[in-house]
């Protein structure tokens, strides 16, 4: 299995920062991952679906 490519988000600190939110998309199957870059380890796997209600839940 590939790697996973992951983004910083666009509200993020800029790219010198260490406190932001990066994005994934699995390779070969419909499941976004989501985490933060000072812990890279923990990730959440969501469908687009899930993301976009997870992502309207906190926005304020």
């Amino acid at each position: 299995m590939a790697p996973d490519v992951w983004q910083k988000s666009s509200f993020s600190g800029g790219l010198d920062h260490d406190d932001c939110v990066e994005v994934a998309a699995r390779q070969n199957t419909r499941t976004l991952l989501l985490r933060e870059s000072d812990e890279p380890d923990t990730v959440i796997a969501a469908t687009g679906a899930g993301l976009t209600a997870l992502i309207r839940h906190l926005r304020p």
